[in-house]
């Protein structure tokens, strides 16, 4: 990607369009996959989903009007942030508009009638199996390792192998009529999925009395001493709390990097705002991705 040199872009806010139908979320992998489960329970049961191979298409996808918003994921809680995914929030002009943070548990799914003592081996994607390992060893089990989690349940149904299971989700298990022999496979289980939400348009409307918001930018400085601590002090400065960082490097420029934030705050906060204007004084390339709600914690 070209960096253009002092490029900001912050998209007025639009009202919020999410009540509009029909909604169509894309999301990677197969039916019944975790990403799928994200977008349902961010959006609710009435949305339509589209399933896509790789998280290129899923910006595609909403590029060509296919999909109405997509379900990414960013970063695990246990294997950390997923690269590929920061390059292409750069690549693409797709807006932020959201986050979810999903419970990832791991479900043993096997075919209806079928008892825990019948399986012999279990089939997922490789993090699941890892994730999982020490519960699988106990029971005895041989890991085989499958391109993903909605697929190996696929795989247990359309082989109606009765010594056979899959890891998965209890979504998964209603997709593809598979009973859950045990729930809560995983090790860990503090294992979440941060998902951010995309869409074309910036249709989150600001609202500070009723919420709390997140700020995700990304930017470069001059590869000068001081220069990423002067970048980073417009935020300590204002007493804004960040709570990511991520670097990336350059494309055509090796050891030269891109940074990206997340910080509280939106856009249209005066405290923010002021923050971000010192930045493009200091920062070579500055693009806004997103002002969204925060997760709600329960």
């Amino acid at each position: 990607n070209r960096i253009r040199k002092r490029e900001l872009v912050v998209m007025p806010t639009l009202p919020i369009t999410i009540s509009q139908s029909p909604i169509i979320v894309a999301f990677q992998g197969e039916p019944g996959a975790y990403s799928e489960q994200a977008a349902i329970e961010f959006f609710g049961k009435g949305i339509s989903t589209l399933p896509c191979t790789t998280f290129e298409d899923i910006f595609a996808g909403i590029a060509e009007n296919r999909a109405t918003y997509g379900m990414l994921p960013i970063e695990n809680s246990l294997t950390g942030s997923i690269h590929q995914n920061y390059d292409l929030l750069l690549k693409h002009q797709l807006h932020i508009i959201g986050e979810y943070h999903l419970r990832v548990s791991h479900c043993l799914l096997a075919l209806p009638g079928v008892k825990l003592e019948e399986i012999r081996r279990v089939y997922s994607h490789p993090q699941a199996l890892a994730q999982c390992e020490a519960n699988l060893n106990r029971l005895g089990l041989e890991k085989i390792i499958d391109v993903d989690t909605a697929g190996s349940a696929r795989l247990i149904r359309d082989n109606q192998d009765r010594q056979a299971a899959a890891l998965a989700s209890a979504h998964a298990s209603e997709v593809y009529g598979l009973e859950i022999l045990v729930r809560e496979m995983e090790d860990n289980l503090a294992n979440f999925t941060r998902f951010l939400v995309l869409s074309q348009r910036n249709d989150v409307a600001f609202q500070p009395e009723e919420q709390k918001y997140k700020t995700t930018i990304v930017f470069s400085v001059p590869n000068v001493p001081g220069s990423l601590f002067k970048a980073l002090s417009v935020f300590a400065l204002r007493d804004i709390d960040l709570t990511k960082i991520e670097s990336r490097p350059i494309s055509g420029k090796p050891w030269e990097y891109l940074f990206y934030i997340d910080f509280i705050g939106h856009v249209e906060n005066k405290n923010c705002a002021r923050a971000l204007e010192h930045l493009g004084e200091i920062a070579e390339f500055m693009r806004v991705l997103g002002s969204y709600p925060c997760q709600k914690q329960e």
